[in-house]
């Protein structure tokens, strides 16, 4: 067992418990069969905690039928989750990851939750990831708002992809106090 597996069969351990579900739970964790998780991911009353570990297992393994359960669990309120969720979409090779990861983040309503797709966003350097990243970036400049973490995540992510594109903004960023270091430090990356 890997370490994110681990990490996510500790964290779900106690909602398996408290559904009294244990010996379901280390089937999930235990069986090989591919076609078994992904039943978990359609079946009617199966809870979240199996769905996730369905989905992250099958997502990890590059098996694609995770992919909307995976989608969904990037875009949780429950930051856990969306760890897990991210981990396994960056391994799961779907060409449609960037494209949901940048509706996720780029989503004004759903601000608060778009720290794990930003770093998704990121980590798959796909071709949406600078306009994505600068999008959700520049509404997030403003001196009140409270998602100073996301527009964090962003100017990291525009200086670790090194893109030009993502000067103006970026400079825009040096102004803020929270952002200043780290966007100084992006375009020094992008020089």
């Amino acid at each position: 067992m890997d370490e994110e597996l681990r990490s996510l069969a500790d964290r779900l351990r106690d909602e398996a418990r408290a559904s009294d579900a244990v010996p379901a739970y280390e089937r999930l964790l235990s069986t090989d069969d591919r076609d078994e998780l992904a039943a978990v991911l359609t079946e009617r009353e199966r809870p979240l905690w199996a769905r996730e570990i369905a989905a992250f297992r099958l997502g990890c393994a590059g098996d694609r039928r995770a992919f909307e359960a995976l989608v969904l669990l990037l875009n949780h309120r429950d930051p856990a989750r969306c760890v897990s969720a991210a981990h396994a979409l960056a391994r799961l090779g779907d060409p449609r990851t960037a494209r949901a990861a940048a509706a996720l983040a780029t989503n004004q309503l759903r601000t608060a939750y778009a720290l794990h797709p930003v770093r998704l966003l990121t980590a798959l350097r796909a071709p949406e990831a600078v306009p994505a990243l600068i999008a959700t970036l520049r509404p997030l400049l403003s001196p009140d708002t409270p998602y100073w973490r996301v527009a964090l995540a962003c100017v990291e992510g525009l200086g670790e992809l090194g893109d030009k594109r993502a000067v103006e903004v970026l400079e825009t960023a040096l102004a803020r106090p929270r952002l200043a270091s780290a966007a100084a430090v992006a375009l020094r990356r992008i020089a």
